[in-house]
């Protein structure tokens, strides 16, 4: 089956490795490229009609972030779904957005309490087109907005390396999950206005929590995008990928 890849209009000064960074990690993330698909350089390179060497950029990047296993001589493959990476990642970016949560409330800033009411009409307009690509950029701008109110950046960039392995799950619940997202993200925003820190934080548990649930069901209903959970291979192997 022909895969279903085009390079995007690309941003000043990006590169053609960045632009099939990008296009790869969307394909994924909106299960153009579902989990356990198997490609390889060549083929991304024909369909995208770029050299192999962004392709292998790309392909190295995406695997660093858990997206793709790279064996020699084999199919470069996207990875199922692992529930234990997911959770773990979850752990992570709990303990971090809580805190942060918790000092944006304490903070209080009516510049930032703009910018945050902007993002949340933003979604709101993505979920009436059921934009769910646009929906979840706006949610990741969203808690970017949270941890730049309390300033604390350097905690989203920690953040955005882990949720990575959260991102997929996050996609395939917008399905059904835009509504209580954006519900979440009212409340959060108004614990956050309100100047609550307490309020603050157990809306922000509420949200980040949901994700369990989530999982459950996304398990039931997508069960071959998810691994076993037995020991699986390494994500990333250093060796020249498929010739």
């Amino acid at each position: 089956m022909p895969l279903d890849l085009a390079l995007q209009d690309a941003a000043p000064r990006s590169t053609i490795a960045d632009a099939v960074f990008d296009e790869l990690r969307r394909a994924i993330l909106e299960v153009r490229l579902p989990p356990g698909t198997r490609t390889s350089e060549a083929e991304v390179a024909k369909q995208l009609g770029v050299s192999r060497q962004p392709v292998r950029e790309a392909f190295s990047r995406l695997a660093r972030a858990g997206y793709l296993r790279i064996q020699p001589q084999k199919a470069t493959e996207v990875v199922r779904i692992s529930p234990q990476a997911v959770m773990n990642a979850l752990f992570l970016r709990e303990a971090l957005e809580i805190a942060v949560v918790r000092r944006a409330a304490e903070r209080r800033d009516d510049a930032a309490l703009d910018r945050l009411r902007g993002l949340m009409a933003l979604q709101a307009e993505a979920q009436q087109r059921d934009d769910r690509f646009a929906f979840q950029q706006h949610d990741d701008a969203f808690h970017l907005a949270v941890a730049d109110a309390a300033e604390c950046s350097f905690a989203w960039r920690l953040i955005d390396e882990q949720k990575a392995l959260m991102d997929r799950v996050r996609f395939l619940s917008l399905a059904f999950g835009q509504p209580a997202a954006l519900e979440d993200h009212g409340r959060i925003f108004d614990a956050i206005e309100a100047g609550d820190p307490q309020a603050a934080e157990a809306a922000m548990h509420r949200h980040l929590g949901g994700i369990t649930d989530i999982l459950t069901r996304l398990r039931r209903d997508y069960a071959p995008y998810f691994q076993d959970e037995s020991p699986a291979a390494p994500a990333y192997d250093e060796s020249h990928p498929d010739d």
